[in-house]
């Protein structure tokens, strides 16, 4: 049997993660919108995404950028319970996570092959998570739960694991170097970089233009350089 500690997620998802720095989390309502707002991303730098499961057309929609969009590394959002976590899987999925830490839906997931990390905002949400073998986490809701600093104080007693962190909710160009300056962090996920609106409205060029200014922050803050450019 596998031991407990590598059960989350794979060596090679998570680098692509860590090379990634950024996630971008996509709500999709029309079919036609997921090649095109893909593509957009992956023209601007960025080349991982988390499709939430909030609307109907979300699994089709995975189904199409794995067939046309090879380079994207393909994540899920808002897996909730076992028959999505089988759902995702069937897609071929690269990982998934989830906005709490349900045992349950870990083992799922483990059980699937799929890489998994699931949310956490307390000290008992790490310590489930580790007891499941995650290593990989989501912080969230990060800005309201306390950014960095409530971070930073309630990893302390685990550090020594080696845990790393996937900061969403309230992350945004004016805060993501903040994050990104940490160790702890192996990459920011956000909407503000594909919103809603813009997919909706088809603005494939705004999208870009976001994707390519955070993957310019990501390479300077990582170069130690100064980060320039903020957008709002």
């Amino acid at each position: 049997m596998q031991p407990i500690a590598q059960r989350a997620m794979t060596p090679s998802i998570i680098k692509r993660i860590d090379d990634a720095g950024i996630i971008a989390v996509l709500i999709i309502d029309k079919l036609e919108h997921a090649v095109p707002v893909a593509k957009a991303l992956l023209k601007g730098g960025v080349d991982a995404i988390e499709l939430t499961l909030r609307t109907p057309v979300a699994i089709d929609a995975a189904k199409l950028i794995k067939k046309e969009v090879h380079e994207m590394a393909l994540g899920f959002g808002t897996v909730l319970t076992v028959d999505q976590v089988k759902a995702v899987a069937d897609v071929g999925a690269d990982f998934a996570v989830s906005p709490g830490c349900n045992p349950k839906i870990i083992a799922e997931a483990y059980k699937h092959g799929l890489s998994f990390a699931p949310g956490i905002m307390t000290p008992s949400d790490i310590e489930i998570a580790v007891e499941q073998g995650c290593r990989v986490l989501k912080y969230f809701p990060a800005e309201t739960s306390g950014g960095m600093e409530h971070l930073e104080n309630m990893v302390a007693p685990y550090q020594y694991l080696g845990l790393s962190f996937i900061p969403l909710g309230g992350c945004n160009m004016n805060n993501a170097s903040n994050y990104l300056q940490s160790p702890l962090i192996t990459a920011i996920g956000g909407s503000w970089v594909a919103k809603r609106p813009l997919i909706q409205a088809e603005n494939w060029d705004e999208i870009t233009a976001n994707a390519r200014a955070i993957k310019d922050l990501i390479i300077n803050v990582r170069s130690g350089k100064k980060p320039v450019g903020i957008i709002h």
